[in-house]
């Protein structure tokens, strides 16, 4: 779980703490000015002689308008000094990795630098040490090679005897001193004083506050999809620009539009939707001979959506010892907008009849979508939510209304044919609530409940 904090507050800056930063490329001088901004002492170290040289003269070789003044002062005031030593760097009880992993020609990942890294780190480190990764990794790298590293090296306990943990940042080759105070930062560790020590050298950094994690993998995922986010977006823009051009109209125009009426409050974002709109679209650039690879992409994740829903139902049922041939499974939530009456998404009647296929009984009950809506063909839904409840073996949570929030649990215990399985597919539910009463839980992108 990720938790949000503005640690402007709660976070002093020891005017006499020094903080060793590993690694003086682009990430290490940034975290460098930003820490002697607020009043560290800084030693920033990096086996690149060439490189320290030209610092320690107050040179840098990027950025140099932002970078220069705060080095040149920092050198004056002697808030910062340099070393090609990395074993000056465990002389601090505070150490800052930033040392970048290697991608090779073919798009291998190599983490034999930061390894190396850590294990001279680990071998020269004392009691008491915070290090903090600031470089992205892959998911389970930060505990299987990164915090094994330094423990093995070292002899000492994270958690008990030093502390370790995780504050990566996304696209670090387009970051500046800007950019990267007001980025909110993730903070991961495995314990919490590793957390904590970690988010008071990283909160005074930052004017964005701090999202913290005791969980090394949401962190790593995290940063991870963001990357990934940010380039399918360009991605798609590229796209409608090059389809901009070819009928003739300002991208840019069409883009302020979208800005314009652009609604981030969507609850359920699995939702897909527009799939007239998308086949007008793709009508269009097949005359326009433009290829929209992107886009027909999201109609091909739309169509296996409600696969993997059956599938959850599939595995939900074997957990219980059951199969979908003749479970009785009973969908809540038809209504494609919560606490509305409206229709059903256009895929709701594909995934009941996907069910229906594999042997199952759907019932269906939505508050909002009595049995003679217009435009409702489905002869399964049921006017009473305990008679839709009776003797089901698995019941999903498709459209998450309010009301569904508010059931409870130890009487659909008493109507369900037990042992069942609840799957969620709009985080109705909390999952620890559900397993408690005896039911196996099952959520879309919950892969930490696939017991």
């Amino acid at each position: 779980m990720l938790k949000t904090i503005n640690p402007s507050k709660e976070l002093q800056t020891d005017e006499k703490a020094t903080v060793s930063v590993v690694g003086c490329e682009r990430m290490g001088m940034l975290h460098t000015c930003l820490l002697a901004n607020v009043g560290f002492k800084v030693l920033c170290v990096d086996n690149d002689r060439a490189l320290i040289e030209r610092f320690s003269k107050g040179k840098a070789p990027f950025l140099n308008q932002e970078v220069e003044p705060i080095l040149h002062k920092g050198l004056e005031n002697k808030r910062i000094r340099f070393s090609h030593n990395i074993e000056d760097a465990a002389e601090n009880e505070i150490i800052l990795v930033t040392t970048p992993v290697v991608v090779g020609e073919r798009g291998t990942i190599d983490y034999s630098s930061i390894e190396k890294t850590f294990k001279k780190i680990g071998s020269h480190i004392r009691k008491n040490t915070l290090v903090v990764n600031v470089s992205v990794v892959g998911i389970g790298v930060n505990e299987s090679i990164l915090k094994k590293t330094v423990e093995d090296a070292s002899g000492l306990r994270v958690g008990a005897d030093i502390f370790f943990a995780y504050c990566p940042v996304p696209f670090p080759e387009k970051q500046t001193l800007r950019s990267l105070m007001n980025y909110r930062r993730i903070v991961a560790a495995q314990d919490r004083i590793s957390l904590e020590k970690a988010s008071n050298v990283v909160g005074a950094m930052t004017k964005a506050g701090l999202v913290k994690s005791l969980d090394f993998k949401v962190a790593e995922a995290a940063v991870l999809f963001e990357t990934v986010y940010r380039n399918v977006r360009s991605a798609l823009a590229n796209e409608f620009a090059a389809f901009c051009e070819k009928i003739g109209a300002d991208y840019l125009v069409v883009h302020s539009l979208i800005a314009a009426n652009a609604d981030c409050s969507y609850k359920n974002i699995w939702g897909f939707g527009g799939e007239d709109a998308l086949l007008m679209l793709f009508e269009e650039a097949d005359n326009q001979n433009v290829k929209l690879k992107v886009s027909q992409t999201v109609l091909e994740l739309k169509k296996e959506l409600a696969k993997r829903k059956v599938s959850l139902v599939q595995d939900a049922l074997k957990s219980c010892g059951k199969t979908m041939r003749r479970a009785k499974v009973t969908v809540l939530g038809v209504s494609q907008t919560q606490n509305v009456t409206d229709l059903p998404e256009s895929s709701f009647k594909d995934f009941v009849q996907m069910l229906e296929r594999k042997g199952a009984r759907p019932s269906v009950y939505d508050p909002y979508l009595p049995q003679k809506a217009s435009g409702l063909d489905l002869p399964y839904v049921e006017e009473d939510l305990s008679e839709a409840l009776d003797r089901a073996d698995c019941i999903i949570f498709y459209t998450g209304h309010e009301q569904f929030k508010r059931l409870n649990l130890k009487k659909i215990k008493l109507l369900a044919n037990m042992p069942a399985a609840i799957v969620d597919f709009e985080g109705t539910l909390e999952p620890m609530k559900v397993e408690a009463e005896g039911f196996t839980y099952r959520g879309l992108g919950r892969g930490v409940w696939r017991k």
